[in-house]
């Protein structure tokens, strides 16, 4: 470990991690183009997305570790390397078992996001390392905020398979920028095997309180936010809002705003302030929900609290994120790649769940039932939140 972060650095893994992040949903709103153009039946056609995000978790599961035992700068280029790979199989895709190989492993590669986060936090002095992670978090959230509408407003005006190329280009362009200013971290492995590596992944779970609570709080948080993001499209495309694919994009885009939140969680909890930070950030996702059943849908006031509501939710989810790394970055610097992946792979099931009963809820009782359940998660993780001793928070 040749550096501490500065601003730059700091800067410059946030950008990376944006540009990472955005390659998991630029299929999202291209998904009827994607299946479409690979004579996909609608049955099969959600794989589009589903395998790029099995690939993901994948790779947080069983790649991310590697932080603990391998060179951190080459773990992660040669992932982001196997991204690149994988995105120009996409883009060159014509038929369905290409598409879906090259899908699976732009997953597995981008995964490296995972590795970069504990990275930037062994770099990363005590008294700034929750601010430094929240200015990586903050890019993570703006990169899944804009991903969506970008691709939706390039296939338009190109088609889907440029997408995939210009985000190749990219991606190697910030490969290269990497390659020469990130400093090299050899961690200190001590002899130890990749198998003894992920067993002892259970043995961190058992052993460390505050990462099963980090993990369930922030598993409820993003169950919460992928309900929102899944149901929310379907309502303002509906007969209520008759919204356009382009209108909607917009919406998206000023939900973005809530990801600046993340610096001033850091820096709240770098503060010693955890335990208020989390409670603001648990009745931020709470209110979001709540304030959209104020008034009938339809009208100009329900479309302003659904922006607002947006926003809300994204900075609380933001923040208590933030709050969550950093709480597990305070544990044995030697097990943080570890820690991630287990932290990631809990929140990566919660999100899963979320836009499953939130897709069951809209289905059942419209977006009444729908908001109720997506107020119900953040208060849940609250009540666990406040189960725990003060000492801990």
């Amino acid at each position: 470990m040749t550096r501490v972060m500065d601003r730059k650095l700091t800067l410059l893994l946030g950008l990376s991690v944006g540009v990472m992040v955005a390659n998991l949903y630029y299929a999202q709103p291209l998904t009827k183009q994607i299946a479409n153009s690979l004579g996909l039946e609608a049955a099969i056609a959600g794989l589009v997305v589903t395998l790029t995000q099995l690939g993901y978790g994948l790779g947080v599961l069983f790649l991310v570790p590697l932080g603990d035992l391998k060179e951190n700068k080459k773990v992660i280029l040669t992932l982001m390397f196997v991204a690149v790979l994988a995105l120009l199989g996409i883009g060159l895709s014509t038929h369905a078992m290409p598409y879906f190989a090259s899908a699976l492993l732009l997953g597995i590669g981008v995964s490296s996001i995972q590795i970069v986060v504990p990275y930037a936090a062994h770099l990363s002095p005590d008294e700034t390392r929750g601010q430094v992670v929240g200015s990586l978090m903050s890019g993570l959230m703006l990169g899944i905020m804009l991903s969506r509408p970008i691709a939706g407003l390039l296939a338009d005006v190109m088609s889907w398979h440029a997408v995939f190329y210009l985000s190749a280009a990219l991606m190697v362009g910030i490969i290269g920028i990497l390659s020469l200013y990130l400093p090299r971290r050899e961690p200190n492995a001590q002899g130890l095997k990749y198998s003894s590596l992920l067993l002892s992944m259970f043995t961190l779970v058992k052993t460390y309180s505050v990462l099963r609570r980090r993990a369930l709080y922030q598993g409820f948080m993003f169950s919460a936010f992928s309900l929102f993001w899944t149901v929310t499209p379907l309502v303002l495309s509906g007969p209520e809002f008759k919204m356009s694919s382009s209108s909607i994009a917009i919406f998206a885009l000023v939900g973005v705003a809530g990801a600046i939140s993340a610096p001033f969680a850091g820096r709240a909890a770098d503060k010693g302030y955890t335990r208020q930070a989390s409670t603001a950030a648990f009745a931020a996702g709470a209110i979001s929900f709540a304030m959209t059943l104020v008034v009938p849908l339809g009208s100009t006031l329900s479309l302003a609290l659904f922006t607002i509501a947006a926003i809300l939710l994204d900075a609380g989810v933001s923040a208590n994120l933030v709050i969550g790394q950093r709480s597990i970055f305070s544990l044995p610097a030697e097990f943080r790649g570890r820690l991630n992946s287990i932290f990631i792979a809990t929140i990566f099931v919660g999100g899963a769940f979320g836009s499953f009963v939130g897709a069951w809820a809209f289905a059942h009782g419209g977006w009444h039932w729908a908001a109720w359940v997506g107020f119900a998660l953040p208060t849940l993780g609250y009540l666990s939140f406040l189960t725990e001793p003060r000492a801990q928070s």
